[in-house]
């Protein structure tokens, strides 16, 4: 499935009979929710990164040391994902202390695309109880970093108290656009099953 406008050419232009969908991006700090949104958007993405500084020294965790900046508000993209249906990605803040904007984001939204990270497994409780507690519809993308290790969907599924729910579990490379894509379109499928058109 290739994406109206992805060869590198203007956005699409929106005609007006485009079914629009919002998507809440969640996950904890660090996961990958910005590489997401940008790599997807078809229009330049909005973003609120700001430099870490030494106020948020024993507050944010992560094990990236390249990491030198943090989302303080929202990160903004849209995607055609067919010729008929359009996302509008709204990417969330990590930390437990921003979820307050994290609630207001979620408003309107359809469901929610949940990245997590094997490294640190713990700390997408929070972020899934969050999306829960909002009543979201929702998947969980475990975004393939390069040192993180692997284990079997089942296992994943076990620890993150996914068994025997409906909630879609799929690995993912946020950084590769088809990757992310494909995460997306499973968690639209997804949607389209726990929310089905009225006939």
């Amino acid at each position: 499935m290739s994406l109206p406008g992805s060869s590198g050419s203007e956005p699409p232009i929106l005609h007006g009979h485009e079914r629009t969908v919002k998507i809440l991006i969640a996950g904890h700090f660090g996961v990958g929710k910005t590489t997401l949104v940008r790599g997807l958007s078809q229009i330049p993405p909005v973003h609120t990164e700001e430099v870490m500084t030494t106020a948020g020294q024993g507050i944010d965790h992560t094990d990236q040391p390249e990491k030198t900046t943090t989302t303080v508000a929202m990160d903004f993209g849209r995607l055609h994902l067919s010729d008929d249906l359009v996302l509008y990605l709204f990417g969330a803040p990590g930390q437990p202390r921003f979820f307050p904007i994290a609630r207001d984001l979620a408003r309107g939204a359809l469901g929610a695309l949940v990245l997590a990270d094997t490294r640190c497994l713990e700390q997408a409780y929070p972020v899934l109880e969050l999306v829960e507690d909002l009543s979201l519809p929702y998947a969980v993308a475990v975004n393939a970093f390069d040192d993180a290790p692997t284990y079997p969907l089942s296992r994943l599924r076990e620890v993150m108290d996914l068994t025997g729910q409906p909630t879609p579990l799929v690995t993912c490379d946020a950084r590769d656009r088809g990757s992310s894509r494909d995460a997306l379109i499973t968690l639209v499928r997804h949607l389209l099953t726990a929310r089905p058109e009225s006939t």
